[in-house]
């Protein structure tokens, strides 16, 4: 069972949708004994930092989250779904998060002439290899919305990087914890295939 978290934050049709497009279920729900029995997950999310830990910690679903990763469930997280995954956001202030990974989450800094947040169609240039990137060329295009992006301080479990005044890492992996910056569930095409293969690894 494909479970996608809800904590009020984030696209959760659109992605229940593109699983059952790539021939799969997916439920969405904020039961934490759900999550806690699921073979995969997927923490989506759009919106604030600091909001989307409060109503995750509001409804119990911090604990299921963490150990959904600590069993080596397959895990993806898709946008704020990603910087949740890491110690420390300064988004609105300083927010603590899942703790997953070392590192912050920090807001573009960039000239005048690129605009905040960064929207529209972007590369990601693959750093190694990654299954959700499976019959993906390297330096697709994808889907971004985002004022902030992660900064790990384990370079090793950075997969995939983008250009936008700066490089910053728009995804990570790490055993079968996965994470993107982008939205695969706006991404079309390219998109549906990241889920396709997200849905095609084994538990």
């Amino acid at each position: 069972m494909i479970v996608i978290v809800d904590y009020g934050m984030g696209n959760l049709r659109s992605v229940q949708k593109a699983v059952e497009r790539c021939g799969s279920e997916a439920l969405i729900t904020d039961d934490p004994h759900v999550v806690a029995r699921a073979n995969k997950v997927i923490l989506p999310g759009v919106g604030a930092f600091g909001d989307a830990m409060t109503e995750l910690d509001r409804r119990g679903l911090v604990k299921p989250i963490v150990k959904t990763i600590e069993l080596g469930k397959p895990f993806l997280g898709i946008c704020l779904g990603l910087q949740l995954l890491f110690e420390t956001s300064y988004e609105n202030g300083r927010h603590k998060g899942l703790g997953v990974f070392r590192g912050e989450v920090v807001r573009f800094d960039l000239p005048k002439e690129l605009a905040v947040p960064h929207m529209g169609w972007n590369q990601v240039r693959l750093e190694c290899p990654n299954p959700l990137f499976r019959g993906i060329a390297d330096e697709a295009y994808f889907f971004f919305v985002h004022s902030y992006y992660v900064v790990p301080r384990d370079t090793e479990i950075v997969s995939g990087t983008t250009e936008y005044g700066i490089r910053f890492c728009s995804m990570v992996r790490q055993d079968k914890v996965f994470a993107v910056q982008f939205h695969p569930e706006k991404s079309q095409a390219l998109g549906l295939k990241v889920i396709e293969n997200f849905v095609a690894l084994g538990s």
